[in-house]
């Protein structure tokens, strides 16, 4: 990456991480209701889901340029951080127990025995995601840089952009629309290379073409995007066995994309010495916030606290206690095994 960080690009990435914490805290998912619904938790859940996306894409944007130069080599010393973080937080969250209430009246080793056998019982898929599952987006990065890489290796560039639109495609067809296809997947399609490498692939060649829009197109993409993504999202929700949640779906892209090209065109948006302080955590605060999140859960169950009080603090509480514990890890032996 550059060493000149663009300040909106670390403003988008604070506010994608703040996106995830949400999207995992499921704030508002249980009150209010509306007709029985939680319409504002199904709204904000929907909304979150651009953040993973964009981090794609600011990554294949930022690698372009040595990942076409230096090839795998590059790759390798890019990839060998990310892989021991992903290996060292596998191994925390293999040992850390999720359910307060289970330990309490089973046991240790039966709540671990538990989640253990759940991850042995589809091996190819946890070796796509590791030790809990937000902990795919690592495997989901590199197989997708990998696949990129092997293309340029070749002297296959051209194919690239073909290559990640079959992967994409097939992601959909037998993730989100396998229902409708009958199409499946010895991996869950959101893990591995099918999402990845089609939104790296957007940042690569926008990087690589020297394409950019200007504000007005980027929020009309943007909008254009999130419309068809929630059109998408209501329309498999109908369908038999349907849902309403998805990772990934057509719009997407467009999304996404709309969003990337609003920080490009505005790069100080967001600028400031906090944003440029803050956003150098937050690979670490991905890394970790899940077992935060699931903690803070457990605690507001046992107290038996209001959901809307809980929802209102649940990311502010799991950013700041992500953050300090980001932050001490950093000055401990530890750091290069679990942040940077």
């Amino acid at each position: 990456m550059s060493q000149h960080r663009i300040g909106s690009f670390e403003f988008g990435r604070i506010i994608a991480t703040i996106a995830i914490i949400a999207l995992h805290c499921q704030i508002f998912m249980q009150a209010p209701l509306f007709n029985g619904q939680p319409l504002l938790g199904m709204g904000l859940n929907q909304v979150s889901r651009f953040a993973v996306p964009l981090f794609f894409i600011m990554a294949g944007y930022f690698i372009q340029p040595r990942l076409t130069t230096e090839l795998g080599p590059y790759l390798w010393r890019y990839a060998r951080p990310l892989l021991i973080m992903w290996v060292s937080w596998s191994i925390i969250y293999l040992i850390l127990p999720f359910n307060f209430h289970l330990v309490a009246t089973d046991g240790y080793f039966a709540e671990r025995s538990l989640y253990w056998q759940k991850l042995l019982s589809t091996p190819l898929n946890t070796l796509f995601e590791g030790g809990l599952v937000h902990l795919w987006y690592i495997p989901g990065l590199l197989s997708g840089l990998a696949v990129i890489t092997l293309l340029l290796r070749f002297n296959l560039a051209r194919f690239i952009i073909p290559v990640a639109t079959v992967l994409f495609i097939f992601g959909l067809m037998a993730g989100s629309y396998a229902q409708m296809t009958d199409l499946s997947s010895p991996v869950f399609t959101r893990n591995g290379p099918f999402f990845s490498t089609f939104m790296i692939m957007l940042g690569f060649e926008i990087r690589r073409r020297n394409i950019s829009l200007s504000l007005k197109y980027s929020i009309i993409m943007m909008m254009v995007g999130f419309g068809l993504f929630i059109g998408e999202a209501n329309y498999l929700s109908l369908q038999e066995n349907g849902s309403f949640f998805h990772d990934f779906l057509f719009g997407t892209p467009l999304w996404a994309l709309g969003i990337f090209f609003v920080l490009l065109a505005k790069p100080s948006l967001g600028d400031s010495k906090i944003t440029h302080s803050l956003s150098k955590d937050v690979l670490g605060i991905y890394l970790c916030h899940l077992i935060i999140v699931i903690y803070y859960l457990n605690i507001v169950r046992i107290l038996g606290i209001n959901p809307i009080i809980a929802s209102i603090f649940a990311v502010p509480v799991v950013y700041f206690v992500s953050t300090i514990i980001v932050r001490g890890l950093r000055k401990t032996p530890l750091a290069r095994f679990l942040v940077r």
